[in-house]
């Protein structure tokens, strides 16, 4: 394998890797780091990628192990770090109905990441396509999950503004979800307008500022979900239009 093959492999081991560093770091009561380590995992599944086409070395194999990576950083390591949230903020019981009904719902997260990202493997979509079928793993676990269990952490008001109990299993749910939907996402690619070019170079910048000084996650999250929500609106938009032609 040459060698120019081996960069992007590089950032995708050091994205597992940092995955799997998270969870130990939830297991220790770091919660707030371990949110931060998943969130570094998205840059470096965006540099992985970066690289890849940059480099020309888009491969098999380093697709395949994207996928195994990302189910570790994306799928099981936010999925321990809200069961560890909502016992350590939370005050979960354990074994008590609230911890088995979050239990499930973590357990639902995992599966349709693997779901989702099973789908792209074995499907026809290109790599190199505009759209991306169902949310992303790396929006739903580094994007979505992991910056609001950060503002969650960071700002305990909010905890204490809402039930617990009740907002992670939902919030988790919905990212499954919206993990294995129809909807059609845009995906980070140069595009045909300036504009947009723009957008989501700054965004990446500053994406990259707000993970690496660990600062700013509500911009952090509302980025996240304003893609997610835009997502949607996106892919109804497009597929009324192809159902119309």
């Amino acid at each position: 394998m040459r060698l120019r093959y081996h960069i992007p492999n590089t950032f995708t081991a050091l994205s597992l890797l940092l995955g799997f560093a998270s969870i130990i770091t939830a297991t220790i009561g770091q919660l707030e780091l371990a949110a931060w380590m998943i969130v570094w995992c998205g840059l470096l599944d965006v540099m992985d990628g970066l690289a890849a086409r940059l480099l020309k070395a888009t491969s098999l194999f380093g697709a395949e192990f994207d996928s195994m990576a990302d189910l570790i950083a994306f799928g099981a390591a936010p999925a321990v770090l809200v069961m560890f949230v909502g016992i350590n903020a939370g005050g979960l019981e354990l074994f008590s109905k609230e911890f088995w009904l979050l239990f499930f719902c973590t357990g639902f997260f995992v599966l349709t990441g693997a779901l989702r990202l099973t789908r792209f493997n074995v499907s026809n979509e290109s790599p190199g396509g505009g759209w991306f079928t169902g949310l992303p793993i790396t929006a739903a676990g580094a994007g979505l999950t992991a910056t609001a269990l950060i503002l969650l952490l960071r700002y305990p008001q909010i905890s204490d503004s809402y039930n617990l109990y009740f907002f992670l299993p939902f919030f988790v749910l919905l990212m499954g979800c919206s993990m294995v939907a129809t909807f059609r996402f845009p995906k980070m690619k140069k595009r045909k307008g300036k504009f947009i070019n723009m957008f989501q170079g700054a965004n990446f910048v500053a994406s990259c500022y707000c993970g690496i000084t660990k600062s700013y996650p509500e911009f952090l999250f509302f980025m996240g979900l304003f893609l997610l929500v835009s997502g949607i609106i996106a892919g109804v938009y497009t597929k009324t239009d192809r159902t119309k032609r």
